[in-house]
């Protein structure tokens, strides 16, 4: 596990673009935070640093936001979602092990879809702007993100 504290919005932001260096095609990020707490500053960040350009926006009533980068970046919100069987209509799995970096916002809605080895960050409110996150490598495909992130 590692552990980050920012302090302001662009901080988080350019922790999530060190963290989108050192991901690759196939790389499964869950985010877990309430609301507010940061989940979609970090996904800009982390789009950022996989070369994505267009902004990165919440994709609460689309479900999916798909962005260009030097790999596809997917961005899934599944706050409105009841639970995993409206995931299955999504059709998942073409992103999750598909050729880019799914970044799921609300993973608890995934229940018994939860993929088995993923990058678990957790998110939580210190104080104004101030976050307090923490990443953890879930599945040995993950201990080189963690090590790397750790050097940072």
């Amino acid at each position: 596990m590692v552990a980050f504290v920012t302090h302001s919005e662009q901080e988080t932001v350019e922790l999530g673009q060190k963290m989108g260096k050192l991901l690759n095609a196939g790389d499964i990020v869950l985010l877990y935070g309430g609301l507010g707490a940061g989940k979609t500053v970090l996904t800009r960040g982390i789009a950022l640093g996989l070369g994505a350009r267009d902004m990165v926006t919440s994709p609460t009533y689309t479900l999916m936001h798909r962005y260009e980068g030097k790999v596809p970046v997917y961005h899934f919100d599944l706050y409105r979602l009841s639970g995993p069987d409206e995931v299955l209509d999504l059709g998942y799995e073409e992103f999750f092990y598909g050729d880019g970096v799914s970044i799921v916002e609300w993973p608890e809605r995934l229940e018994y879809l939860c993929p088995e080895e993923y990058v678990r960050v957790e998110i939580e409110i210190a104080g104004e702007g101030k976050r307090e996150i923490t990443v953890d490598a879930v599945g040995d495909r993950y201990l080189r993100f963690e090590k790397e992130l750790k050097g940072i």
